[in-house]
Parts: structure tokens; C-alpha cells; sequence
């Protein structure tokens, strides 16, 4: 990615100084996600499905039941819309009109690939697992020849795509700043809590290293 859109069918018209297309701010709003959503029409219906998701390099992938509807729609080339939104504020300003939010959002458009490699397939759900806690992959058991033919990996090149951002105060009308009402902004944060063991978990075994909450 450059620091232009690269096809109009990404470029911002409104608010247009709130957008991004290198693709280290694209990279950042993706690193910083775990679900995404994925729109695409399935036969006369337009659908958006929210699921997990990782990034290597320049591709953003998902994965899924083999039989999914979403999974074979997509990976027979179904046009598709991927959006991650990480909302960081709530911004309340003195008039109705100006309350916002602060976020970060990605967008890209593509036609997602199937990787059918068994071997690329197991290296890709490694990078999922380890997205989702470092580690994990050398304690679990990996998938077996039947889950690996069960799951679809699909992957989307991240060529068209944009980020918008905002930030910062409220943007009041300079004759609503007299008025005599809080204005501001609330902090939202996504943060891990303390893990909760299963009830089935066999006595003895300590939570990982990679999941102790400091």
C-alpha cells in the first residue's frame, strides 16, 4: 500500500483528512483487532458475519467449517468487504450534533483465496493460535487429517484498502462553547481479565506463563 487510495472504490469524500492508506497505519488497526466482518452477498442476500481473524504481511486470514455457507462462498471468489473497527472513546460535546466516538477503522475490498495446501493450511492455523496467546501452539494438539479437511482457510490480500481515524477533543460551534455543560472525552479500553479455568480441568495443571495477567 501507498499513502493514496488505490482504486476509488477506497477513497474517503467525507472527512477525508481522517484517512490513512500506507500500509503501517492499515497494519496497526488490524494488529490491534481480533474480529472482523466480513460482507459479501450468498445468493440474492447480502450478508456481513463477524469472525476471528489474523494478519501475515500483506494478507489478512480467516478460517471456517468447510460447509459453511460464508466458506464457500468465498472461496469460490464472491466479492467481499472486510471491516475492524477498535472504538477508543466516547466524545461528548456540548451540542447533540457533535457527539462522536474516537476510533480506528480499516476497510478492504478483494476476492478472497482458498489455501488448500495441508501444509500451508497447518502453518497458517499455527499463526492464528499463536495470535490469539503465544505459545499455545506447542502445549495443544494440533488438528488432525479430518479437521484439517473440515476447516477452510481463506485468505485476502490487503491491495484496496483504507483506515480512518479519529481522535482527540470534541469539535463544539464556537457559539456553543459558552454553554454551561460538561463536554469531553470517556477512555474505552479492551483489556484481558483473570482466566477462568474449565470445571473439567484436570488437578494440577498451572495456568501458562503466557496467560498470567500482570
Amino acid at each position: 500500500m501507498s499513502d493514496k487510495p488505490a482504486s476509488p472504490r477506497v477513497k474517503l469524500r467525507r472527512l477525508p483528512d481522517r484517512g490513512r492508506y500506507d500500509a503501517a497505519s492499515l497494519h496497526a488497526v488490524l494488529d490491534a483487532g481480533l474480529v472482523c466482518h466480513v460482507g459479501f452477498v450468498m445468493g440474492d442476500t447480502p450478508m456481513v458475519i463477524p469472525t476471528a481473524y489474523w494478519r501475515e504481511g500483506e494478507h489478512l486470514y480467516i478460517h471456517g467449517s468447510s460447509k459453511s455457507g460464508m466458506a464457500m462462498a468465498l472461496a469460490k471468489g464472491a466479492p467481499a468487504c472486510v471491516t475492524v473497527t477498535m472504538l477508543d472513546a466516547l466524545v461528548l460535546a456540548r451540542s447533540a450534533f457533535h457527539h462522536s466516538v474516537n476510533y480506528r477503522s480499516a476497510v478492504i475490498l478483494g476476492r478472497f483465496f482458498e489455501v488448500t495446501d495441508p501444509d500451508a493450511k497447518l502453518r497458517g492455523l499455527e499463526a492464528f493460535m499463536e495470535r490469539i496467546a503465544k505459545g499455545r501452539w506447542a502445549e495443544i494438539r494440533g488438528p488432525n487429517k479430518q479437521e484439517l479437511k473440515a476447516t477452510k482457510l481463506l485468505g485476502l490480500e490487503l491491495g484496496e484498502a483504507s483506515v480512518k481515524i479519529r481522535s482527540g477533543p470534541p469539535k463544539d460551534d464556537d457559539e456553543d462553547m459558552a454553554l454551561r455543560c460538561w463536554a469531553g472525552i470517556v477512555p474505552v479500553r479492551e483489556v484481558y481479565e483473570t482466566p477462568i479455568p474449565d470445571p473439567l480441568l484436570a488437578k494440577g495443571i498451572a495456568l501458562p506463563g503466557y496467560l498470567k495477567i500482570s
